[in-house]
């Protein structure tokens, strides 16, 4: 698969929203796996901080570097990758930065900008700034892109995030199918964690909850089934099992097919009808 034959070449993994949470998780077991690394966050003393931990893990010759960079901003990420080439080859490209700023349906337009410059343009800016010389390089590689169950299933409750997440999903296909197209050896894979005890959450929520993962858990399932070649890889946690998660797919497209109310999981009338689909 892909990811593996990319170890064996070496090179650099560029991650964004490296300064916690899965972001460095993921930089960590990059470095440990051999790979140099490229941290790149809006948090500049977190980001040093992320960075002396990956130093501390990688090899004594490895190559370790802290980028600032807004994601949303097309001409910090061109930067970004300007230093990662400039550095070496890049064989891992995680767009992982991400935000959740609270939305309503007619509420919070500036959240709503914000949450699709970050989520979805930052993505984007990613790979347009990448993967021209990613291809060209005609090497093995991988980009990953942390996309949600929300930009899957759509749950009520802020649809502006919801949104930027689907977008990620949408991009993250379209890119594979061309990379296919195209006779790069390069694959796509969206990483979709589940309830995993980040940063973000830690403010709402000062104890880990007995359901959620942690992110030391989200991505080594991540790195095995990227491993294994997956391009949606959802990871469970410890109140839902990749079964229930596969359900709650199948309703979810089942609205389209069986022309259901939108979002019928939610729906009084469907109630009963979701909870005996989950259950069968």
């Amino acid at each position: 698969m892909m990811y593996n034959d990319a170890l064996r070449h070496g090179g650099l993994a560029v991650v964004t929203g490296a300064a916690s949470g899965v972001g460095l998780v993921a930089a960590l077991r990059f470095a440990k796996a051999g790979f140099g690394v490229v941290l790149a966050d809006l948090r500049s003393d977190a980001l040093e901080s992320a960075a002396a931990q990956v130093r501390a893990v990688a090899g004594a010759d490895a190559t370790v570097l802290a980028v600032p960079t807004d994601v949303s901003n097309a001409d910090d990420v061109n930067a970004l990758a300007d230093q990662a080439f400039a550095a070496g080859e890049v064989a891992v490209l995680m767009n992982n930065a991400g935000i959740g700023l609270s939305t309503g349906s007619w509420e919070n337009a500036d959240n709503w900008r914000k949450n699709i410059e970050v989520n979805l343009f930052g993505v984007m800016n990613g790979i347009h700034a990448f993967l021209p010389r990613m291809v060209a390089a005609a090497r093995p590689a991988v980009v990953i892109s942390t996309g949600s169950k929300q930009g899957i299933t759509t749950p009520p409750g802020n649809p502006g995030y919801n949104v930027s997440k689907a977008g990620v999903k949408v991009m993250m296909e379209m890119l594979a199918h061309d990379l296919r197209q195209a006779g790069a050896p390069i694959s796509a894979h969206l990483f979709v964690p589940g309830f995993t005890y980040t940063g973000m959450i830690q403010r709402f929520m000062p104890e880990k909850p007995d359901s959620a993962w942690t992110s030391e858990e989200a991505i080594d399932h991540f790195i095995a089934r990227m491993a294994a070649g997956d391009f949606y890889i959802l990871c469970p946690d410890n109140d839902v099992t990749p079964q229930i998660d596969r359900k709650r797919v199948a309703w979810a497209v089942g609205d389209i097919v069986e022309n259901r109310p939108a979002l019928s999981r939610w729906h009084p009338d469907f109630a009963q009808a979701f909870a005996a689909f989950e259950k069968g």
